[in-house]
């Protein structure tokens, strides 16, 4: 059975589907899940339609893939009064003139503006939290700020769904969003061709990290571990690009790892880069429900990631992986060296972390929920409609 396939209905029979994202000019963890969602509801049959502030690599892809793209000209990132409500009337615009069954909103800003916009027409919108702003951030006036934002959010909306049991256990625990419509979908991933399956046994083991030089990312603390590990073999590859990059450069210089450092910038071939190390590590100050744990899961690679969010949903500690505290550099140190020292224990983690991707962390898991609830909310909007 085809991931998501239509069972019960088409979900755009109404009209089209419609998936709504900040920024096309990325690919992070948010642009790759509607990506493949995107893409698998269009394989099945639905009607399907992105729109996204600017243009870029993610229309590039999902262009690759048959997908109706739209450009909303006044989403932006950054926080701009009079762009943003310019940006709520451009996507409100586009909605009424497609009709679609069902909104499906991304990122923070695409997520109120989209929410909002879909309540003004009386359209089902579902909102995906790839992470919840206000985690982390509960004392501060940013923190307070974010939940008021997701609690406006959440008014607007059918439903929101959580990536992670962490991240509805937040929305609860401040009573942004009422437990009637919130409901938890893993993220998922397509598996890939067995030749990109890893070796963990390998010598001497390739260490690679997968994330922007930016916060919550916290390149510092896993150089730094890597600066007292300097009498064992090893080889670090970090992947991305970001505004922390060249201090990070500075850092492996000073603690003179550089060479054993290779900064390979943003990739397109992060799969093949995963299939040839032994560790993958995720060194991290905040996190929803990071698909770059699952990618190294499903290579087969044990992860050593940092105790936050929903990554220990993934990572089971001794198990699949390794856990360390948040910026605790000593902690990771000690757990990177057991991996070091250890070939088979790599393998062993490795070959489960895979096991449970294959059980609970798939795109066809991830695609054929998220299908039935999407189903489910379109069926009831065009029931009101009749009635």
């Amino acid at each position: 059975m085809a991931a998501g396939k239509n069972e019960g209905g088409k979900i755009s029979e109404a009209g089209p589907l419609v998936f709504v994202i900040t920024r096309a000019d990325e690919m992070g963890g948010a642009q790759v899940y509607l990506l493949e969602l995107a893409a698998t509801f269009k394989e099945n049959g639905e009607e399907v339609i992105v729109l996204a502030g600017g243009e870029g690599v993610l229309f590039d892809r999902l262009k690759a893939r048959g997908i109706a793209c739209r450009s909303v000209k006044n989403l932006v990132h950054p926080v701009k009064v009079f762009k943003d409500a310019a940006a709520f009337f451009e996507i409100r615009a586009i909605l009424k003139a497609c009709g679609p069954s069902l909104v499906s909103t991304h990122s923070n800003k695409a997520g109120l503006l989209g929410r909002l916009a879909a309540k003004s027409l009386g359209l089902p919108a579902v909102h995906t939290s790839h992470g919840f702003l206000f985690g982390g951030r509960e004392k501060s006036p940013a923190g307070y700020f974010y939940r008021v934002m997701e609690k406006l959010g959440s008014a607007a909306a059918s439903k929101v769904i959580a990536v992670a049991e962490s991240e509805a256990a937040l929305a609860g625990k401040f009573k942004v969003i009422p437990e009637e419509k919130l409901a938890v979908i893993h993220n998922g991933l397509p598996d890939l061709e067995q030749t990109l399956i890893a070796d963990p046994l390998a010598e001497p083991p390739q260490l690679v990290m997968v994330a922007r030089f930016a916060v919550p990312k916290d390149h510092r603390t896993l150089l730094t571990a890597l600066g007292d590990l300097k009498e064992y073999p090893w080889q670090l590859a970090l992947v991305g690009e970001g505004p922390g990059l060249q201090e990070a450069k500075k850092l492996a210089r000073q603690l003179e790892i550089n060479e054993r450092v290779d900064f390979l910038g943003t990739r397109e071939d992060v799969p093949n880069i995963l299939a040839e190390a032994q560790v993958f590590v995720l060194s991290t100050l905040r996190e929803g429900f990071p698909l770059s744990v699952l990618e190294a899961m499903r290579a087969g690679l044990p992860v050593v990631a940092a105790n936050v969010g929903g990554v220990p949903e993934a990572v089971i500690d001794a198990r699949t992986g390794l856990l360390f505290a948040p910026g605790d550099h000593l902690g990771l140190r000690d757990q990177l060296k057991f991996l070091l020292k250890n070939p088979e224990k790599r393998k062993e983690m490795g070959q489960a972390g895979r096991k449970l991707f294959m059980e609970q962390f798939t795109l066809e898991e991830m695609s054929t929920k998220t299908a039935a609830l999407y189903r489910s909310l379109a069926k009831s909007a065009g029931e009101g409609e009749k009635a």
